[in-house]
């Protein structure tokens, strides 16, 4: 399956992150990775599933790499009616009033352009026991599983 990887990092977190699930799925897919400040709308594709790593920053905003990407939705509002994508955030509970508001702004965004979102948005909390590669790399497996499914692709 054609996987894209797309990440929007303030800290360099969610970039570690997409190329840890990477290279834990490029053996089986072919996976692609990359910043969404390297991203326009008009590159998502529907043969492709997009596995999107955000970040939140400062008062629950989307992180600096993913501000362009975010702004070229809410300007353009293209259609991703046959755009499939899951979306893991990155986040620290301590800021509980902002706590992964920007994933969810990206998700909101996604969707309200069209997009399908496969599986629950998974919120990492940084001052939480769990590391996030524990987190992320079982929801990655059970949103492509979900994702071949969508797509028709044979497991």
């Amino acid at each position: 399956m054609k996987i894209t990887i797309l990440y929007g990092t303030e800290t360099g977190n969610a970039e570690m992150l997409a190329e840890d699930i990477q290279a834990e799925f490029e053996a089986a897919h072919d996976v692609n990775c990359q910043n969404l400040s390297e991203t326009s709308p008009d590159d998502l594709a529907p043969d492709r599933f997009y596995l999107l790593v955000c970040s939140t920053y400062g008062d629950g905003d989307l992180p600096a790499s993913a501000q362009p990407f975010g702004a070229a939705l809410t300007k353009a509002q293209p259609d991703l009616s046959q755009v499939h994508f899951a979306i893991f955030g990155l986040g620290d509970s301590e800021y509980d009033e902002t706590f992964n508001h920007g994933p969810q702004k990206l998700a909101t965004l996604m969707t309200a352009c069209g997009a399908i979102q496969l599986g629950p948005r998974i919120a990492h909390d940084a001052s939480g026991a769990d590391l996030a590669e524990d987190l992320a790399m079982p929801w990655a497996s059970a949103v492509i599983a979900l994702a071949q499914t969508a797509l028709g692709i044979p497991a």
